[in-house]
C-alpha cells in the first residue's frame, strides 16, 4: 500500500468541487479570519488609535516572530508533540546573537549563529523524545527550565546591552510599510504550507499524528520526521530570536519568558489538534494575529498586563474544546 493511498488528513483538503465556498465558509481558517476582521472592525471604532498605521505595523511586527515559531510548532503538534521551550530557546538564541553582534561579527554571521544554536537545542528536544520514547511534554519542559538557566547564566544576570544596530532592518524596518519580519514570516509561512500539502514528508507528519503505529508500519520514518520538526523548530526559534535583537537592540534576563504560551495559543487557535493528525499553516498565521490584536488590545484598552495570561488561557481552552466537540461528532 502507498502511503498517499492511506487518505491521511495532510493531504490536500477533500473541497467538493461542486460546492467550494461552502467548504471554504466553514473551515476553521475562514472563522478565524471573519472574527479577527470583526474584532479590529470593533477596536478600530472603539480606540481610533488602533487603526493607526504605526500601532497596526506595530503588531504586525510583534506577530512576525510568533508566526515564525509558530510554523515549527505546527509542525511538532502535528505529530501529537508540543514543545514548551520554545521561549527559553528564544532567549539564549538571543544572546548567542547579540554576543556575536558585540563581537564585530558580519549579521549574517550573527543570524546564521543564532539558527545554528537553536537547531542544537532542537535537535536535543526530537532525539530525547524519538529515541526515548518519553512524552514531549516532560522534555521540553526540562529543557525550558535548564535554558532559562544557561540564559541566565550567560548573562551573568545583567541584561546585554550596547548591540550594533546591523539587525535594526530585520528587527524594525518595512517594505511597502509593512514590516521586513512579517515578510519573512510571510515567505516561511508559503514554503511550509507547500511542504504540508505538497510533500510526501509534509503529509507524512499527520499520519504520524493520526496512528503513529500505522504510520510506522505503513514505512513512514516517524523517527527522523520527529527529530526534523523539533529541530526545525528550534532553526524558526533563533531566526525569530534575530528579530528580538534587532527589534529591541538588547537582550533582557527574561528575554523569551512566557513567548511558549503565545505561540501555542496561535497554533492551537488556528485551529491545529492538540491531539495531532489536523492543521494548517494558515490557520497558525490567522490564529498569530489573532493573539497579536487581541494582545494589542488590551495595551490600548489598558487593561492591566496581569489579564494577558488569563484571555490567552482561556482562548486555548475554548478552541481545545471546540476541536474535541468536532472529532466526537465525526468532523
Amino acid at each position: 500500500m502507498q502511503s498517499s493511498d492511506l487518505g491521511w488528513e495532510g493531504r490536500r483538503p477533500l473541497i467538493p468541487t461542486a460546492r467550494p465556498w461552502r467548504a471554504l465558509l466553514e473551515s476553521r481558517e475562514f472563522t478565524i479570519f471573519a472574527f479577527l476582521l470583526a474584532l479590529s472592525v470593533a477596536l478600530s471604532l472603539r480606540y481610533p488609535q488602533f487603526r493607526t498605521q504605526p500601532n497596526l505595523a506595530d503588531v504586525l511586527l510583534n506577530v512576525s516572530q510568533l508566526a515564525i515559531v509558530g510554523i515549527g510548532m505546527t509542525m511538532v503538534i502535528l505529530t501529537a508533540g508540543i514543545d514548551v521551550s520554545v521561549g527559553s530557546a528564544l532567549g539564549v538564541c538571543a544572546v548567542v546573537v547579540g554576543d556575536l553582534l558585540i563581537g564585530t561579527h558580519a549579521a549574517v554571521v550573527a543570524v546564521v549563529g543564532g539558527v545554528m544554536a537553536g537547531v542544537v537545542i532542537g535537535l536535543t528536544n526530537g532525539l530525547l523524545v524519538a529515541l526515548g520514547r518519553v512524552h514531549s511534554i516532560i522534555i521540553t519542559l526540562a529543557m525550558l527550565n535548564i535554558l532559562r538557566l544557561v540564559g541566565f547564566a550567560l548573562l551573568h544576570g545583567n541584561w546585554l546591552t550596547g548591540i550594533p544596530s546591523d539587525l535594526s532592518a530585520l528587527g524594525n524596518g518595512t517594505v511597502l510599510g509593512v514590516p521586513i519580519a512579517w515578510w519573512l514570516a510571510m515567505g516561511l509561512g508559503g514554503l511550509a504550507t507547500y511542504f504540508l500539502r505538497s510533500r510526501p514528508s509534509g503529509r507524512h507528519l499527520y499520519a504520524i499524528g493520526g496512528d503513529v503505529e500505522a504510520a510506522r508500519l505503513a514505512g513512514v520514518r516517524v523517527t527522523r520526521l520527529t527529530v526534523f520538526v523539533y529541530a526545525l523548530t528550534g532553526a524558526l526559534a533563533g531566526l525569530a530570536a534575530a528579530v528580538f535583537v534587532g527589534q529591541q537592540g538588547q537582550v533582557q534576563t527574561n528575554a523569551g519568558s512566557g513567548f511558549e504560551l503565545q505561540v501555542i495559543a496561535a497554533v492551537v487557535i488556528g485551529g491545529t489538534s492538540i491531539l495531532g493528525g489536523k492543521g494548517s499553516v494558515v490557520g497558525t498565521v490567522l490564529g498569530a494575529l489573532l493573539v497579536g490584536v487581541i494582545r494589542n488590545a488590551l495595551v490600548v484598552a489598558h487593561v492591566p498586563a496581569l489579564f494577558e495570561g488569563l484571555v490567552l488561557g482561556a482562548l486555548i481552552i475554548v478552541a481545545i474544546g471546540l476541536d474535541l466537540l468536532h472529532r466526537r461528532r465525526g468532523h
